[in-house]
């Protein structure tokens, strides 16, 4: 397909997305686009071939954008961003302004104009891109905290257009949410979208005071009369592809190499597993306390129990998150100094992305899974575990503020600042009897299988597509 006739084209359905769904990746020399791991895209991508629809998004790389292409029968349509908007854009407003403060502000939000001056450039190039895709009277779903000026940008060019916005990351309540110089902006682009999903009734809940509030709009229920015309917010949570992970975790390959990792790291122990992008909303360096305590106190030694703590490398360009990077792996040796024994450690870190099979097989391997961000938009790691727990084994150590939590009761839940209430909650895992621990898993994959990650995408594009 030539990069003109494909621009030429006008598409029923676009996704538009900081990143497209696809990397590059070079081979021996080679270059070619593979598609990118992760929920959303293995959700949205069937639906957009089926649809014969396209996917806007950023390819990763500076400078001039490649030409339209199409991959695994969706049209990617590339947006070029220059290194100085990188800059400003993406690691100034998204990661050191919006990032914390939507995550309750754990770190302290910066705000630079020079920085919003290149936001509001990247979102304009973005819904002139989707403008320019999308066929009359078709739909545009708008991703993330990247592009929240993007829907009113693309309806003052395209009326015609139903837009939709989803936030994946938390809403913030208002009291944060007033810090933005920029909130008003971020409003009024969120309102431009004929229907705004959040992943908990507490995020839509938080955008309904904070809209009512910052711009003069009528609020009627889970709607807002703005404009002349109606639009709708709701909580949308999102799922994982549970039958994936199912049927990775009943691959034979998959059962062996658990058992191998359960002989190799446990030695006799029960592991207790970490998996998290290493990044400062996750809480890993105060689970590792908690982890520490627990040792501390003597009430379990590591021939008891043995930490395995996963953490995948995150915006390493970043100061906040190389000092994290130093904090953790300083505590990781304190407590192998301090606990570990020849032969017997105390906690294996590993600092990679595990391919996917490994990743399951860790799952599988573990008995005690430990989730406990300071904040999240959902957390789907809590469940992936739960998906993977094929024969109801487990349990399972969550935050009370990820938003997993509204809908994984069974979990002991836990308030990832108390260290010591975290500490308690690990014993209390590892004494959980097997029966209670059965049936609180149970109740777990219950509730994971009955909404998956393609229902959430069904659901938001039908409410979409309803007058």
């Amino acid at each position: 397909m030539s990069p003109r006739k494909s621009q030429a084209r006008r598409f029923p359905l676009v996704i538009v997305a900081n990143t497209l769904p696809v990397r590059r990746v070079v081979t021996e020399g080679k270059g070619r686009w593979e598609t990118s791991p992760g929920g959303l895209v293995s959700a949205l991508t069937p639906i957009v071939s089926d649809a014969k629809g396209a996917w806007v998004g950023w390819s990763g790389r500076s400078g001039a954008a490649p030409d339209p292409f199409t991959h695994d029968g969706i049209t990617n349509l590339p947006v070029p961003i220059s290194e100085a908007e990188v800059r400003g854009f993406y690691h100034g407003v998204c990661n050191r302004t919006l990032w914390p403060l939507y995550h309750h502000a754990v770190r302290q939000p910066e705000y630079h104009r020079h920085w919003w001056s290149r936001y509001e450039a990247v979102n304009a190039r973005f819904a002139a891109a989707a403008a320019a895709a999308a066929a009359p009277n078709g739909l545009v779903w708008v991703q993330d905290y990247h592009l929240q000026l993007v829907p009113q940008l693309l309806r003052t060019l395209r009326a015609d257009l139903r837009i939709g916005f989803f936030l994946h990351i938390p809403f913030p309540p208002r009291e944060l949410f007033a810090r933005l110089p920029w909130r008003r902006q971020i409003v009024q682009g969120l309102l431009g979208a004929d229907v705004v999903g959040f992943q908990t009734t507490a995020g839509a809940a938080n955008f309904a005071r904070v809209a009512t509030r910052v711009v003069d709009v009528k609020r009627r229920g889970s709607a807002f009369s703005i404009d002349g015309r109606t639009m709708h917010f709701d909580a949308f949570p999102i799922s994982i592809d549970v039958q994936r992970f199912a049927d990775c975790a009943a691959d034979p390959a998959v059962i062996a190499r658990a058992d191998e990792i359960r002989h190799k790291l446990a030695q006799g122990q029960r592991i207790m597993l970490g998996v998290d992008r290493l990044d400062y909303t996750k809480g890993i360096d105060v689970r590792l306390k908690a982890y520490s305590d627990l040792l501390s106190r003597r009430e379990r030694t590591i021939r008891d129990v043995v930490m395995v703590q996963v953490a995948v490398p995150s915006r390493e360009r970043i100061l906040e998150y190389k000092d994290l990077r130093r904090r953790v792996e300083e505590l990781v040796g304190q407590i192998n100094g301090e606990f570990a024994e020849v032969g017997l450690a105390a906690v294996h870190y590993l600092r990679r992305n595990l391919p996917f099979e490994e990743l399951v097989a860790m799952y599988r391997a573990a008995e005690v899974m430990v989730v406990t961000p300071f904040a999240d938009g959902m957390n789907l790691v809590a469940k992936e575990f739960v998906a993977t727990r094929l024969d109801n084994t487990g349990v399972l150590i969550l935050s009370e503020f990820a938003g997993a939590a509204q809908e994984l009761r069974g979990a002991i839940q836990v308030n990832p600042h108390d260290v010591d209430g975290m500490s308690e909650a690990m014993d209390a895992a590892l004494d959980m009897s097997a029966a209670e621990a059965t049936r609180r898993m149970r109740a777990l994959r219950r509730r994971v299988s009955r909404h998956t990650v393609h229902d959430w995408a069904q659901g938001f594009l039908d409410a979409l597509a309803a007058d």
